[in-house]
């Protein structure tokens, strides 16, 4: 198990969404919000519909944690909730997804994954 990276990468992610659910639930974030964007970062994989290089390149960048920890960070510091609770919905399915195996892509093929190879 300790030298099956993938899998421990999808363990840790399966953690950070956990966090991040609990989170969002403790600061009394809307769970109608979550419902409703929990799934918008998908649009992301549309990329692949030109080629597979231009493809990952756009999905990879709607699903950089980088993205939702700035957008929370600037919600907290302005005080705005509103971007607190979406950078959290952001986080949380990035996690979602690589906890499934779904990770960032390669430009070869869209289940070209920096976790596996998905089947």
């Amino acid at each position: 198990m300790l030298i099956r990276p993938a899998w421990l990468l999808r363990v840790e992610e399966a953690g950070l969404l956990v966090a991040a659910v609990w989170l969002y639930a403790h600061l009394h974030f809307s769970w109608l919000l979550f419902v409703l964007l929990f799934l918008v970062p998908d649009l992301f994989m549309l990329g692949f519909l030109a080629n597979p290089r231009v493809g990952a390149a756009i999905y990879n960048l709607g699903h950089w944690l980088l993205w939702p920890l700035a957008l929370f960070a600037a919600g907290f510091a302005a005080g705005r909730n509103a971007l607190e609770a979406i950078g959290l919905i952001w986080f949380s399915h990035i996690a979602f997804d690589r906890a499934l195996g779904y990770g960032m892509k390669y430009p070869t093929f869209f289940k070209d994954t920096h976790l596996q190879h998905i089947t």
